[in-house]
């Protein structure tokens, strides 16, 4: 069996792990509730509205930046590697039609590699981790929030690891081209009240 070969076997024994072997009632309520966009509305008013009142001008600029980051990886995840390689989603997928636990609202019919949700929220982690993580390393938590969210695709049913793991690779580069480019546009960010670092 060459390499390629033995990447994907263990990518398909992983998923069969994550999706049928390593549950529980909790994680399936879980896992399906964090998937969706609207539950993390709140938290993205909540990085607006801190960004804007603690840096005034640079945390508009720093919100234009992170949207640079989520379009980045949605157009190169989305609309072009999809594309390019067509991996068949795991809830599409023949081989896994008699075992896949499927969680999910819907199967989408676009490409499985790579896990857009990994690349946007790895980019976005990355971005908040690089421009806000210097100031407390609380804010590192957002990797956390990515890991968990991208956990969540294999869980459901939507995604094979190896997908999660090339979004995530990803959006962490994307996160640092656009931390780079808002350090250079708009230069670190300080906070005007010291005490919420």
């Amino acid at each position: 069996m060459d390499l390629s070969r033995q990447i994907i076997h263990a990518d398909y024994r992983l998923f069969e792990r994550i999706n049928g072997q390593w549950t529980n009632d909790l994680f399936d309520h879980f896992f399906v509730f964090i998937r969706q966009a609207v539950v993390w509305a709140p938290l993205y008013l909540f990085l607006l509205l801190f960004v804007v009142l603690n840096f005034r001008r640079r945390g508009w600029w720093w919100a234009g930046f992170f949207l640079v980051s989520v379009a980045i990886t949605e157009t190169l995840s989305s609309h072009l590697i999809k594309d390019a390689v067509g991996r068949t989603r795991p809830c599409l997928d023949p081989l896994l039609a008699d075992g896949i636990r499927f969680l999910a609202n819907y199967c989408p019919h676009s490409g499985s590699f790579t896990s857009s949700h990994a690349a946007n929220h790895f980019g976005m982690a990355t971005f908040i981790a690089s421009t806000l993580g210097r100031q407390s390393r609380y804010w590192w938590w957002a990797y956390g929030w990515a890991f968990c969210i991208s956990y969540a695709q294999v869980y459901v049913g939507v995604h094979f690891p190896l997908d999660v793991l090339g979004g995530a690779v990803l959006g962490v580069m994307a996160g640092l081209l656009s931390a780079r480019l808002f350090h250079r546009r708009a230069g670190a960010l300080l906070f005007i009240n010291p005490n919420l670092a």
